[in-house]
Parts: structure tokens; C-alpha cells; sequence
């Protein structure tokens, strides 16, 4: 279901002064184009998907949510889960470009999302440990996990 949420503000803070950021929240991957995920985005990937394949793999996702800042409509989040759509989602995504991270956009696109995917047993998402603290003041609990890692097709099969 494609459906725009609330618009939200946050300070962000340039050479002292405090200006208001306005980001949008939506959940209609329609309104992107490639252009708009330059981010940049997967920091610290050796091959980075580039903003092509990005957007493909944003529009085979089950479910998204996007951070847009509303300035020049740049997405500068996202969250994906894919899901089964009775009992089980996973969380493969969460980004938040570097410079607006710290203010609420991560934290804002978990909860929005797991709304989005609506009450089922479980969501899960397969974080390194120091990320766990982050998802642990949002609801979800350290687990473990096995996974499987081709990283010769990190940034998507060309």
C-alpha cells in the first residue's frame, strides 16, 4: 500500500545557526527516480549498488518507507522488509545518509515500518552488534542468525 505520512521536522544546525528541516515520510517508491538515492548510501561497501540498482531493489521490496528531504525532495533514508505477509518480515535495509544521521530519521523509519508491515509474529534484521543497542530501544531483541554473503554481487547483478 503506497500512502505519504506526516511530514516531520528536525533541527539540523549549519555554522551555529539552527535552521528546521523538513523530511517526509512516504511509503510510494513511484515518487523516486534514480537521480534522488545518489545519498550517498551504503557507506563503507567496496561495491555499492549504484542508484539504478538501488531503485530496483527499492521496487521489490515488499514493503519501504523513504526520508525525502523536502527541499530538493533528496531521499536521504530508507528502510526495506520483505515479508510473507502472515506471520514473518525481515528487515534486509536501513539507511540514513551520514549527515543526517543523529536526529531521528533511523529511528522514525523502524517504527514507521514496522506499522506499515502491521502486527504479525515476527520481523527480524540481521545487524552487526553495535548496531543492537539502536534496534533494542525500538522494540526488537539481540537474537542469532546464520547468513550467506556472495560479495562479488554486493552492488547487484549487472
Amino acid at each position: 500500500m503506497a500512502a505519504t505520512i506526516t511530514p516531520g521536522t528536525l533541527p539540523l544546525s549549519h555554522s551555529g545557526t539552527e535552521t528546521v528541516l523538513m523530511i517526509r515520510y512516504t511509503t510510494n517508491v513511484a515518487e523516486v527516480e534514480a537521480a534522488d538515492l545518489e545519498g550517498p548510501f551504503f557507506a563503507g561497501w567496496p561495491k555499492p549498488p549504484d542508484p539504478e540498482t538501488h531503485l530496483a531493489m527499492l521496487r521489490g521490496s515488499d514493503h519501504v518507507v523513504l526520508a525525502i528531504h523536502e527541499g530538493d525532495d533528496r531521499v536521504v533514508g530508507f528502510i526495506t522488509a520483505i515479508s510473507d505477509g502472515v506471520l514473518a518480515a525481515y528487515i534486509p535495509f536501513l539507511e540514513v545518509v551520514a549527515e543526517y544521521q543523529g536526529r531521528g530519521i533511523g529511528s522514525d523509519l523502524v517504527r514507521l515500518l514496522l506499522e506499515e508491515v502491521g502486527p504479525i509474529y515476527m520481523v527480524d534484521a540481521m545487524v552487526d552488534p553495535e548496531l543492537q543497542p539502536f534496534y533494542g530501544h525500538l522494540g526488537l531483541q539481540p537474537g542469532t542468525g546464520v547468513m550467506l554473503r556472495d560479495y562479488d554481487l554486493q552492488g547487484g547483478r549487472h
